[in-house]
């Protein structure tokens, strides 16, 4: 059986040394490289060529994204997890549009990683429940915002209506007449199926449209 090769970036040692002896456990891994940081993380994938890499989010100089978009620019197939404290909105969509497979946080690490590691190379992307639900839920909110189909225009002075602007003061603000706010204003009512700006206010501030 060939082992599966696993690279480990982690800047906490203990935490490190923990995830080598996990894996170790298990005869179908093999530990080919761990780093307390990401500073030399094109040579030691190069070097390495492993078939997952867990990757740090947090880490002093190179942080985990960037540490992520590097080896994106020349490994498309390696499968990246990563591992992290943060469960908010900035750090798992960064993590995920620079290019990762996965993301755990490391509470949960002891016992996800194992079949993290076994669904990452299956093709799935195995996250915490926590971290799903986020997701899930990104997704549900960007639903609701383009259920409409709102126009970037027509977005941009609804939300300059909830802030309590004028239509004469949208008008000079977006360097357009004051007719063509309100013909747009008009549509804006007809797809939220709404009858005042009151309405449209409360709706687009309700659903999360601006």
């Amino acid at each position: 059986m060939i082992p599966i090769r696993i690279l480990i970036f982690e800047d906490n040692s203990s935490l490190r040394e923990g995830l080598c002896q996990l894996l170790m456990l298990r005869e179908e891994y093999t530990i080919v490289g761990d780093f307390g940081d990401a500073g030399q993380v094109r040579e030691a994938v190069i070097k390495g060529r492993p078939d997952v890499v867990l990757m740090d989010i947090d880490m002093p100089g190179i942080n985990g994204v960037e540490a992520v978009k590097q080896i994106r620019e020349y490994d498309q197939n390696v499968q990246i997890i990563m591992l992290t404290v943060f469960d908010d909105n900035s750090h798992v969509f960064d993590a995920l549009k620079a290019g990762a497979n996965g993301y755990l946080l490391k509470r949960n690490v002891s016992d996800r990683l194992v079949g993290a590691i076994e669904e990452v190379l299956k093709g799935g992307a195995p996250m915490s429940p926590s971290i799903a639900r986020l997701v899930i839920n990104q997704l549900h909110e960007q639903k609701s915002k383009n259920l409409y189909m709102l126009s970037d225009r027509e977005k941009e002075i609804l939300g300059s209506l909830a802030r309590g602007n004028s239509f004469k003061l949208i008008a000079a603000d977006l360097g357009i007449s004051f007719e063509t706010v309100r013909t747009h204003t008009k549509r804006i009512y007809d797809k939220l199926h709404v009858h005042s700006q009151g309405e449209a206010i409360s709706k687009a501030l309700n659903e999360k449209l601006v």
